[in-house]
């Protein structure tokens, strides 16, 4: 029985790939090893939902951070810390536009102070479909 519930959290991790269910496998792998010594049914119970907690508790927080689940930037965070070059220009507290990594944005002063045609600036942050940009400095 063990076995079939542990079959079972396996194939929804597989299909949801968030690392929720899998410590339940886990789990229920505990429990199976447990019944395997002619432990009673409340005995694995309880086995397979400590385990679990255990599992998820310990482990779960440091598979995250190896394996990055959750955290893949999208096209729009991949721009942030980019330099692009001012196509439009950008008026105080107004909007121009800036062309980063090959794509024309619309883009916000992060001081709200003009900046000119032409002019290399760094992507700060993205609000929106907005990009906030500073002035790049050269070195």
């Amino acid at each position: 029985m063990w076995i079939v519930i542990a079959v079972l959290f396996v194939i929804i991790e597989a299909f949801t790939l968030g690392l929720t269910t899998i410590w339940f496998a886990l789990g229920a792998l505990s429990a199976m090893l447990v019944a395997m010594i002619d432990v009673g049914i409340v005995g694995q119970i309880f086995v397979f939902l400590i385990a679990s907690g255990v599992f998820v508790y310990f482990t779960r927080p440091i598979a995250k951070k190896y394996l990055k689940i959750g955290t893949t930037k999208t096209n729009v965070n991949s721009v942030v810390g980019l330099v692009g070059i001012v196509t439009k220009e950008i008026e105080p507290f107004n909007t121009g536009q800036v062309k980063v990594a090959g794509q024309i944005w619309t883009a916000k002063a992060y001081d709200n102070k003009e900046i000119e045609k032409n002019i290399k600036v760094e992507v700060i942050k993205v609000e929106g479909v907005k990009l906030i940009v500073k002035r790049k400095q050269e070195k």
